[in-house]
């Protein structure tokens, strides 16, 4: 088992593909839940370890001043909100972990708390809670807020944060509920406290007004990928969402999230790294070429969905830049610090329009059949230690969904290289299961 990896999906409660033939009525009806039904079902009878929805508050009009270009194409809004779509998914299903955007910016912690662990128990224990801070001064607005706070302060409130929802959890112990007919108690009020919670952002009394989650705590999954970021993924990520370029930036990544968590009291095994990606699969290597050829020439004859969508997340308009020419040096943002960073990093000079052809937001390029993704996917696992891998595509669709879990996972499970099943009936247990 020393050689298996876990295998998540990334992705939003967004529309599917609508401007192709294989969208069907899933376009129209993506709202109802009934397409992300199918969808975790499928992964789980893939052995999917789980599936994570990111998430965001606003409709984007950086690009262009407008936001016509974010509604024309239905990337980024509209959007359903993840934590009301969880307990439908969780009655779906037995096994496979569900994970839920909630920012650190915007949810109440109590409330946050209460929420996740009465998901818990829906989910039977299989819920995650995805931490982010959120970088968008537009969120902020719908809140009341003028902007966002910097974003070193924004990741020192999370940790005040994320210590107050952990303790509100540790309000109630796990044998709290006796239920002793012959004495009338249902609740031992003596294993039930406050927990004067006073910190330089937030205060809470506790305790919390339900059961402790089945998991105890929930899994916290997090994408650390500035200095701030790290050092926050080390100390409280129980799975890290990372998207560094290249083999031997992952293994980087890897080892000082590792030592980062060693040196917080952790054991770093307990903390698992997982590569974001978006394999290109063909029936042969050739019909793969093909395919990842079509996708970057429609990408370089309408680079616009590119450059909207980091419009919207570096909140920076891409739209008054020259196509032709690089991506200005003095160009900053308080928004997603790490993809301006990765971006500069890739581009690397090019002009903005060969930056939007040759931009990855995976770790690395995977094409080929699906037996030749998952031997190069072994390769890199190999090379770099561990943990696993995130499967990104958006917008998705049915096709792709079935060529990952009929293609490509029966490839990795053939070599001994992803579970067949599950041990456990909580996400925690079978995310440290290897």
């Amino acid at each position: 088992m020393s050689d298996m990896f876990h295998l998540g999906w990334f992705g939003s409660f967004i529309p599917t593909t609508w401007t192709s033939g294989w969208d069907g009525t899933d376009a129209a009806d993506w709202l109802n839940g009934r397409f992300y039904v199918d969808k975790v079902r499928t992964l789980e009878r893939a052995c999917f370890d789980f599936i994570l929805f990111e998430d965001s508050s606003m409709v984007s009009d950086t690009y262009g001043g407008s936001s016509e270009a974010t509604l024309k194409r239905g990337g980024w809004a509209p959007k359903g909100d993840p934590m009301a779509l969880a307990p439908i998914l969780a009655r779906a299903t037995e096994r496979i972990g569900i994970s839920i955007t909630a920012s650190t910016s915007f949810y109440p912690p109590w409330m946050l708390a209460r929420s996740i662990a009465t998901l818990d128990h829906l989910s039977r224990g299989r819920v995650g809670w995805n931490i982010v801070t959120s970088s968008e001064d537009l969120a902020a607005k719908n809140f009341g807020m003028d902007a966002l706070p910097p974003h070193d302060e924004r990741y020192a409130r999370a940790d005040e944060y994320v210590d107050l929802v952990t303790r509100l959890w540790d309000s109630w112990d796990a044998d709290a509920l006796v239920m002793d007919r012959e004495r009338g108690v249902y609740v031992d009020h003596t294993k039930v406290r406050p927990i004067d919670f006073v910190g330089k952002y937030y205060r809470s009394r506790g305790p919390l007004n339900t059961l402790r989650p089945p998991q105890g705590r929930p899994v916290l999954t997090q994408a650390g990928g500035s200095p701030a970021g790290r050092r926050f993924a080390s100390r409280y990520a129980d799975m890290v969402m990372a998207l560094p370029k290249g083999v031997p930036a992952m293994k980087e990544y890897r080892d000082d999230i590792r030592a980062r968590a060693a040196a917080e009291g952790r054991d770093p095994d307990s903390v698992k790294v997982m590569y974001v990606v978006s394999p290109i699969l063909g029936e042969t290597h050739q019909h793969a070429l093909d395919r990842k050829a079509q996708k970057d020439a429609a990408v370089r004859a309408h680079p616009e969905g590119q450059l909207i969508g980091w419009s919207g997340s570096m909140e920076i308009d891409f739209s008054t830049f020259d196509l032709d020419e690089p991506l200005p040096d003095d160009v900053q943002t308080n928004g997603h610090q790490s993809t301006l960073a990765n971006f500069r990093k890739w581009a690397n000079g090019r002009t903005l329009r060969e930056a939007c052809v040759a931009y990855r937001t995976e770790s690395m390029e995977l094409i080929g059949t699906p037996d030749e993704v998952a031997a190069q996917m072994g390769e890199a696992m190999e090379e770099v230690g561990g943990d696993g891998f995130l499967i990104w595509n958006q917008p998705h669709n049915r096709r792709y969904i079935g060529e990952i879990a009929d293609g490509l996972v029966p490839a990795l499970q053939k070599r001994g290289l992803m579970r067949t099943g599950y041990g456990h009936e909580h996400f925690r247990d079978n995310l440290l299961e290897f």
